[in-house]
């Protein structure tokens, strides 16, 4: 049985959609510092290789982090776990406005993608609270509501930085940021309700190797993993090289490219918001899981003969929208076929398996582009996704092979 929180201390449905809606906040804080980290660390002076580091310090935290508290948030509950990580979150953005220099800024990213491997918990809380047959619709507003926080956090960036000030003109932005995790804190401490009791008891908890591997092994969570290792080596590969690559085909600088992004942004909302849940709630997880991976090798695969700014934009827009089909069904199926004593450490595993996606892509595509062709990141990424679609629908026909045999419910 699911140790969720007795009938009577249970949270209602709708708080899920209240979790939701402090995610929003949290990207929020997040989506103000992301575009202004390269402009932040030159303001240290510090070279290239070195903003490359401060990158890719948060996603290797991340990798570390999710399927940690994932595990914990299985034990001792989410509630308590998802308070601590975004306090703590915040607390790295407050020590980020005074860091003295880029080796500090280093540290403090690394520790910020640590407690920021939380995704596990907000997911496993949703898993908790939502049946299997809405799961697919809570996960996508989750996107949503990701997507928007990164939409909108930009812009208050953009507005309240001040890089000719030097180091002390990114201070605003950071103590924004630092705020509004803190409030999201409070407001979790004050209004979200636990969804699951303490599991104190002796049932089996791998250590994070171990349950990798059984992980690997499973015949669905396994080939989910692989989808989202290959995806997100692709996507954010060649997220990483699109500025380089629009400014060598169209000469855009930073006003144009982060036009492009609004507009993939919006797309991305917009379908996880009101077409991802019902899509798969009528036509099944699998298939639009696999749809949404040919849309996304479709619109890569046609981006280096795209003839104008516009045909790229609406091929990234369409290419998001095939992402943000495909998601949600992920978390939404190994959620469902996952240990239910263990949920937030596998969901965790898979997220950690995202991480290190998002480290291994932008390396790939930055080789490809500088060795191969301006055009290469989007060829290597198509070819890349082509097996997701394949891997998906397997899993699909081993997760219905799974349904069948388990009990049914009580009446």
């Amino acid at each position: 049985m699911t140790p969720t929180a007795s009938p009577e201390a249970a949270p209602p449905r709708w708080a899920a959609l209240s979790l939701i809606g402090i995610i929003f906040l949290n990207m929020l804080g997040f989506g103000i510092i992301v575009p202004l980290l390269p402009f932040y660390a030159k303001s240290f002076d510090a070279s290239p290789w070195q903003i490359a580091l401060i990158f890719s310090a948060f996603s290797v935290g991340t990798f570390i982090g999710e399927p940690f508290w994932g595990r914990m948030s299985d034990k001792y509950g989410r509630k308590p776990l998802l308070i601590m990580t975004i306090c703590a979150n915040g607390l790295c953005y407050l020590a980020l406005a005074f860091a003295p220099n880029a080796w500090i800024a280093f540290v403090i990213r690394l520790a910020g993608g640590l407690f920021s491997g939380n995704g596990s918990i907000i997911q496993g809380y949703i898993a908790d609270v939502t049946p299997p047959e809405r799961r697919t619709r809570a996960m996508s507003w989750m996107g949503a509501a990701w997507n928007v926080g990164l939409i909108v956090g930009p812009f208050l960036g953009g507005v309240f930085a001040k890089p000719s000030l030097g180091p002390i003109g990114f201070q605003l932005p950071l103590f924004i940021s630092a705020g509004l995790f803190l409030t999201s804190a409070l407001f979790i401490l004050a209004f979200i309700r636990e969804s699951r009791q303490r599991d104190l008891t002796n049932s089996y908890r791998p250590n994070r190797w171990a349950a990798t591997g059984e992980a690997v092994r499973h015949p669905v969570i396994g080939r989910l993993m692989l989808v989202t290792f290959l995806v997100g080596f692709a996507f954010t590969g060649i997220e990483s090289i699109f500025g380089l690559w629009a400014q060598e085909r169209y000469g855009w600088g930073p006003r144009e490219i982060g036009w492009a992004f609004m507009f993939v942004g919006i797309a991305s909302a917009f379908t996880q918001l009101l077409l991802t849940g019902p899509l798969s709630e009528r036509f099944g997880q699998a298939p639009m899981l696999a749809i949404g991976m040919a849309i996304t090798v479709i619109c890569i695969g046609l981006q280096p003969f795209s003839a104008s700014g516009t045909m790229t934009i609406v091929l990234m827009s369409l290419s998001a929208c095939g992402q943000s089909v495909a998601w949600p069904n992920v978390s939404a199926m190994i959620s469902e076929t996952a240990d239910p004593h263990r949920q937030g450490q596998i969901l965790g595993l898979n997220n950690a398996t995202g991480a290190l996606a998002r480290v291994a892509g932008p390396l790939c595509a930055g080789l490809s582009f500088a060795g191969l062709s301006i055009h290469a990141p989007f060829f290597q990424g198509a070819l890349v996704v082509v097996p997701a679609i394949w891997l998906a629908l397997a899993a699909g026909r081993r997760a219905t092979a799974w349904r069948a045999t388990q009990p049914s419910p009580s009446p």
